[in-house]
């Protein structure tokens, strides 16, 4: 009978342990806790990833920006460097020139200080080569040759009237006076100005030593003979052929007055 009741109790104890153990709360605020404090740490990590490729990204836009702008610098200094390169080429080209024409006009003098005075040309011309006087000032050689040039090579007679003009109040006392004179003349002349016609030649036979006065005295009688005055045209002739009986003027003024 004792040993039934020993059984009782035993099994009354194991009954009441097996009901507290089932009746325990399962660890659920653990497992929650756990999971959020992960999701959290990634979170995280993934805000701070994204930071450093929008600064990655910050700095390659900045370099690339940069090297634009050395490009874009580079390219204008080289476009400024080949523009000075054109330039110094231009001037060493234009002062290789102008000391050419600087040789020819002294051999050109030499050749005039021996020959006899050139014949004028016809009513109707002006071109004819250059007279062989010299000036030790450069700036005076070049205006007297550039509006020669414009007589010359270029034909704009309109033009070297204005830089003759020019040349005259610039050079007053130039030794290319009165080839600036007889240019003029030459070029009135050519126009039909005879009133401006008449006193650029009557300025260059006024240089008694200039190889150009004989042929300015045939050219005021040729605009006194155009204008219908036979006995002035007459006089200037014969004061060509009685001052340069040699000269080809001389000869022109003899034909003129047959």
């Amino acid at each position: 009978m004792f040993s039934n009741f020993k059984r009782v109790v035993t099994l009354t104890l194991l009954a009441s342990a097996a009901s507290h153990v089932f009746a325990a709360p399962a660890p659920v605020s653990d497992l929650n806790s756990t999971t959020t404090s992960s999701t959290a740490s990634a979170t995280t990590r993934a805000s701070g990833s994204e930071t450093d490729v929008e600064r990655l990204e910050r700095l390659l836009q900045n370099r690339n920006r940069v090297q634009l702008q050395m490009q874009q610098q580079i390219d204008e200094m080289s476009l400024e460097i080949s523009e000075l390169r054109g330039l110094l080429e231009k001037n060493s080209f234009d002062m290789e020139q102008m000391l050419q024409r600087q040789r020819e006009l002294f051999i050109e003098l030499d050749k005039l200080r021996s020959a006899p005075p050139v014949a004028a040309v016809s009513p109707s011309e002006v071109v004819e080569e250059p007279q062989g006087t010299f000036s030790s000032d450069i700036d005076e050689q070049t205006a007297y040759q550039n509006a020669v040039d414009l007589i010359l090579d270029k034909r704009d007679y309109s033009g070297a009237i204005v830089a003759l003009q020019q040349f005259q109040k610039d050079y007053p006392d130039s030794a290319f006076a009165p080839n600036a004179h007889y240019w003029l003349g030459q070029l009135h002349f050519a126009k039909k100005q005879d009133k401006e016609a008449v006193k650029s030649f009557a300025a260059v036979i006024t240089y008694e030593n200039s190889n150009k006065r004989a042929d300015a005295l045939v050219k005021l009688g040729d605009l006194a003979a155009r204008n219908n005055n036979a006995e002035a045209a007459k006089k200037y002739y014969q004061q060509v052929i009685d001052e340069h009986p040699t000269s080809a003027s001389a000869k022109l003024a003899e034909s003129r007055m047959n």
